[in-house]
């Protein structure tokens, strides 16, 4: 489960990194049997079936919502074997908008790995994430309780919806923060804030808690997001393992150039919408300048981090743990990443 990211937990003091392999040392256990649940719940007797799954074993880096189910869990009482499917369960969901995502992207590259629209078409992509999101509702049906399926079903209605209102804005240069935090509340906080709520209720947590912990994952999935926006932008393929660009390719506008648009001169504001009119990923190296100079990209920065700091705040409602410290740890690390 170990990766190579590393997050500071002081920047800027020169005090040692912790890999996100650290990070979840203390769940490594229950995130194996989440893995191992993944695979078998998955298998196919049918190899080129099992051969797509096993691709996309290639794409599972981070395992952040997995992680947030368990690391929720452990800070709110106790990881039961429920916790342990409810993680695969998350990360089959996740993988199926992936899976979907790369194909309204046209995307070629994901975590280093060919995409499944790029290898296999589209066709194949789609019945894939199809595939996936049919496994993740089966698997979650196996919980004696209905509460994980209702959960999880509204939470997939609300990321598609976010996903198809973020293509309806395709093209909308002229879509205002309000919209775009609409968009992204749907088609990312909505599944990071199931898992730590799914995390903390089969925890046994009360009511409270429950709606604190689904505030601290909303609040993060916002942040995540935001940071995403700017890599895509701002950051280098080598090191995000995934296609950039493609944001400004598909005339997705995200956070930073909302801003950007705001803060320029006219004429300038003019000429960057033409660049994302003929949409062009490469255009983003002639629009970076410009967001440096204005510092649109730091105040997008500044926006993710204030998301983090509002789930920071929402663990309050938490004793002090060592899973507490690392909800705390893992929110910080959203505005520190580099992939």
């Amino acid at each position: 489960m170990a990766t190579g990211t590393r997050i500071k937990t002081d920047e800027g003091q020169g005090r040692p990194t912790l890999a996100l392999g650290d990070l979840y040392a203390p769940i490594a256990t229950e995130l194996a049997d989440a893995e191992r649940i993944f695979q078998e719940e998955l298998s196919s007797r049918f190899p080129f079936v099992q051969h797509l799954v096993d691709h996309c074993a290639d794409f599972q880096g981070k395992r952040l919502r997995p992680a947030l189910v368990l690391l929720t869990a452990r800070a709110c009482g106790s990881v039961t074997p429920s916790h342990s499917v409810l993680a695969a369960v998350v990360e089959m969901i996740h993988t199926a908008t992936l899976v979907h995502d790369d194909i309204l992207d046209e995307a070629m590259v994901r975590r280093h790995a060919a995409t499944v629209n790029a290898e296999w078409g589209n066709e194949t992509a789609v019945l894939l994430g199809d595939y996936l999101f049919t496994h993740a509702f089966h698997l979650a049906a196996s919980l004696d309780s209905t509460r994980a399926c209702r959960w999880i079903g509204e939470a997939t209605n609300r990321v598609c919806e976010g996903e198809m209102q973020q293509v309806h804005h395709r093209g909308n240069l002229d879509l205002d923060e309000a919209s775009y935090f609409a968009i992204i509340e749907g088609k990312t906080a909505e599944l990071t804030a199931v898992s730590c709520r799914l995390g903390a209720s089969y925890a046994g947590a009360s009511d409270a808690t429950v709606a604190a912990m689904d505030r601290y994952g909303r609040e993060l999935g916002i942040a995540f997001q935001i940071a995403d926006d700017v890599l895509d932008i701002w950051g280098e393929e080598r090191v995000t393992g995934k296609s950039l660009g493609t944001d400004l390719e598909k005339q997705k506008l995200t956070l930073p150039m909302i801003y950007l648009l705001r803060m320029v001169e006219p004429d300038v504001a003019a000429e960057i919408r033409r660049l994302l009119d003929e949409a062009h990923a490469d255009h983003r190296r002639l629009i970076r300048p410009h967001l440096e100079r204005t510092g649109a990209i730091d105040r997008a920065w500044q926006k993710a981090k204030l998301h983090v700091k509002q789930a920071l705040d929402a663990l309050d409602v938490l004793p002090d743990s060592d899973a507490r410290s690392l909800l705390r740890i893992l929110a910080q690390y959203v505005v520190r990443r580099s992939s």
